[in-house]
């Protein structure tokens, strides 16, 4: 199972610099931002106002697009991060039940990131396994046809 490669700390040198790359174009903020993500592997609380004084824009804003956008996270992931899918027709084949074991299992809930920083659960709305339902993906790995057994096996493999 690959592993996601660690971040590096936030360096507000390295923000600056994404910023200065995009700042310019019409309809920068997204591209700064999954700049910022891909960089950080969050986007951090300090650009908000970098990002808000280049851009001329409100820090609420700013804010805004980041909580729209569901794939933005404004903390660090877990070093593994488990999406379940949760369209209908994963839902239909027992999505709802999985989803609850492996909360149990991790204690955590949607966008939660373990205790000891392993995985971090995310939902996502259909991962284009709908035949192999239900589905996750697991570090960019997708799973199909998932039950209680080999979600704990996925689990204890990035434990």
């Amino acid at each position: 199972m690959s592993q996601i490669m660690a971040k590096d700390a936030f360096s507000a040198e390295r923000a600056a610099r994404i910023i200065d790359t995009h700042r310019d174009q019409e309809g920068a903020m997204l591209p700064i931002l999954h700049d910022l993500q891909a960089e950080f592997g969050y986007v951090p609380e300090e650009v908000v106002p970098m990002l808000a004084d280049a851009l001329n824009v409100s820090r609420a804003e700013v804010h805004g697009v980041i909580s729209f956008y569901h794939d933005f996270k404004n903390h660090p992931p877990g070093r593994h991060v488990l999406k379940l899918c949760r369209a209908e027709a994963c839902q239909a084949m027992g999505a709802d039940t999985l989803a609850d074991h492996v909360r149990e299992k991790l204690r955590v809930d949607w966008h939660g990131t373990t205790v000891n920083g392993s995985v971090t659960l995310e939902p996502v709305f259909c991962l284009g396994l709908c035949a192999c339902a239900p589905a996750a993906m697991l570090d960019n790995e997708l799973h199909g046809r998932l039950d209680q057994d080999h979600v704990d096996t996925l689990l204890e493999s990035v434990a």
